[in-house]
């Protein structure tokens, strides 16, 4: 309907593209202003007139349009009322014609790779992980919406002279049997040790940097340590990913790019690029207002930078990416901004495809979350105690609802999802279990709620035919829900540009609230079988969208709660 205001506006006008008509024409606050308006302020200085006169000359211009009630003119406004069933209809039908609402080909032939989750090998999977897994996998969802073959790549973080600590503490204080045991909190036991340790003992560093400089030479004692850290933290890893139920097509980690860096470093020689200073080799930014990017330290060990050097020429010569996305903290600017500069010096135009996806911590009440100092929440942990909370809600007002398992689940994980992806990524998370298990606020359960509450509506109805009257949609509530069901490809569009899933979430939030109204203000299971079907058809428009929307930002709809 906004592209038909756009066409009339077009045929009508002068001085201004469809583009910049698309910008300007916006819907009004209050709905006896009209569906659409169209601000006149711009062409007062190509007509010379002002913006009044030229609102009511185009007024008249325009004339009838037959998807039009009418068309005012306010002020310097231009303001368009829509034919209300013409209006509903035409939201079904484009609906009903659609394969697949809200996707488009946008994507086809295009691969987006996407850099998440990438855990730390060793380390407990924590709360903090979670919001890349999250953002991530949400990500890849939207861009397969829009057609993009995507790659999700875990680049576990199973290299580096974190592992000759590690080495060094299970040496000194660890045994075979201990970690057997407990697994990775034993191993986050003797790194947490080693830190405290090293506090007092400087020199513990410098074994930790001469074991991984042993790893990095193929040393056959420190590899076989670090092989045996890495199958105990893939497991514990893989138990989230199932819980969450995501999954990745790459698990290529640092240690991958391990053989491939010396062409990488040759190459950054031979254009000219490396600089020594100190023993270190780096490539200087100064010229670009940055510090350098060191490529290989005094030692000739790696470092992250030279690692995501070549993984990323890796990738591009192994699945040619339109984009290449990594989402990781906001601590990382500077690292991502200073390699991706060393790409493009390299001379690769690929370059601007690459893409830093920063967002904000995940903080408890009592500070910062730190691996260092063991204060630390396991993401394992968290996502089941929201999960025995949802049971211990369940039995308390539905004991009888069936499959509650599996309810208690998807609404448990879907809370905690929901929250992390509700405001803008660059956000800070503070965990708050009242804020995000609320079932009134704007929260995952309220929207779970909502389309279990549009299921029942359906299996009341039953099926619906083919036939509507579009009349009894012109009512104010069913007005807004059809005005929000008719946003959902813009929403998509909008969080693929900006990289930003909580515009799918709040989405859902104002479909949901619209929806509510609408089943609140307009009774639906009626004798009258033209109402009954028209509206259990929005119902069921609504409910589609509502699971879509979900989906797309990783969370389960149950059909009853």
């Amino acid at each position: 309907m906004k592209n038909k205001v756009v066409d009339l506006l077009l045929e009508n006008t002068e001085g201004l593209t469809r583009e910049e008509l698309i910008q300007l024409v916006e819907i009004p606050p209050k709905t006896e202003m009209g569906d659409f308006a169209f601000p006149c302020f711009r062409l007062a200085k190509v007509y010379r007139k002002a913006p009044p006169m030229i609102a009511q000359e185009l007024k008249e211009k325009i004339g009838d349009a037959d998807f039009l009630s009418k068309v005012e003119v306010q002020g310097g406004y231009l303001n368009f009322f829509v034919d209300k069933a013409k209006f509903a209809q035409h939201i079904v039908d484009n609906y009903t014609s659609s394969a697949n609402y809200g996707s488009s080909t946008e994507g086809n032939g295009q691969t987006i790779c996407i850099d998440y989750s990438s855990p730390n090998v060793a380390k407990n999977f924590h709360v903090g992980h979670l919001r890349t897994t999250i953002i991530g996998n949400s990500l890849h969802k939207i861009y397969k919406k829009l057609g993009y073959n995507v790659v999700r790549i875990n680049h576990l973080g199973d290299w580096g002279t974190q592992f000759g600590k590690l080495i060094v503490a299970y040496k000194k204080w660890g045994s075979k049997e201990a970690v057997e045991k407990d697994g990775i909190s034993e191993l986050m036991s003797i790194y947490v040790r080693f830190h405290e340790e090293a506090e007092k003992d400087p020199s513990l560093n410098d074994d930790a940097r001469a074991w991984f400089t042993k790893m990095e030479h193929g040393d056959e004692e420190a590899l076989s340590i670090w092989k045996w850290f890495l199958e105990i933290s893939l497991k514990e890893f893989m138990r989230v990913y199932d819980i969450l139920g995501i999954e990745f097509d790459s698990y290529n980690g640092e240690s991958f790019y391990n053989d491939k860096m010396a062409p990488v470093i040759e190459e950054l020689k031979e254009k000219g690029l490396i600089t020594v200073s100190d023993g270190a080799q780096i490539v200087d930014l100064e010229a670009y207002n940055m510090p350098p990017c060191l490529i290989t330290k005094k030692d000739g060990s790696s470092l992250y930078a030279t690692r995501d050097i070549s993984a990323a020429l890796y990738r591009q010569n192994t699945y040619h990416f339109t984009k290449c996305l990594y989402v990781t903290g906001l601590e990382q600017k500077l690292h991502f901004a200073q390699w991706f500069k060393v790409i493009e010096l390299m001379g690769y135009d690929w370059y601007k495809g690459l893409v830093h996806i920063p967002y904000g911590l995940v903080s408890l009440k009592s500070g910062k979350l730190s691996t260092r100092k063991g204060n630390i929440l396991y993401a394992e942990d968290i996502l089941n105690e929201s999960i025995q909370k949802i049971r211990e809600i369940i039995a308390e007002k539905n004991p009888d609802l069936p499959d509650k398992e599996t309810v208690a689940k998807q609404v448990g994980i879907g809370a905690i999802i929901f929250n992390d992806l509700y405001n803008s990524r660059i956000k800070d998370v503070i965990f708050d279990w009242d804020k995000l298990l609320n079932f009134d606020g704007e929260t995952g359960p309220y929207v779970q709620y909502t389309y279990a509450r549009a299921a029942s509506v359906m299996r009341k109805v039953g099926n619906v035919p083919e036939a509507y009257d579009y009349n009894v949609l012109t009512d104010e509530a069913s007005m807004a829900l059809l005005k929000e069901i008719s946003r959902y490809s813009e929403v998509i569009k909008d969080a693929s540009e900006k990289y930003e899933p909580f515009i799918i979430a709040r989405y859902a939030i104002a479909l949901a609230q619209a929806f509510n109204k609408f089943y609140h203000d307009c009774q639906i299971n009626v004798a009258d079988e033209n109402v009954k079907y028209t509206r259990a058809n929005v119902v069921k428009i609504t409910k589609a969208i509502l699971k879509d929307a979900l989906d797309l930002l990783g969370i389960a709809c149950p059909e009853q709660m």
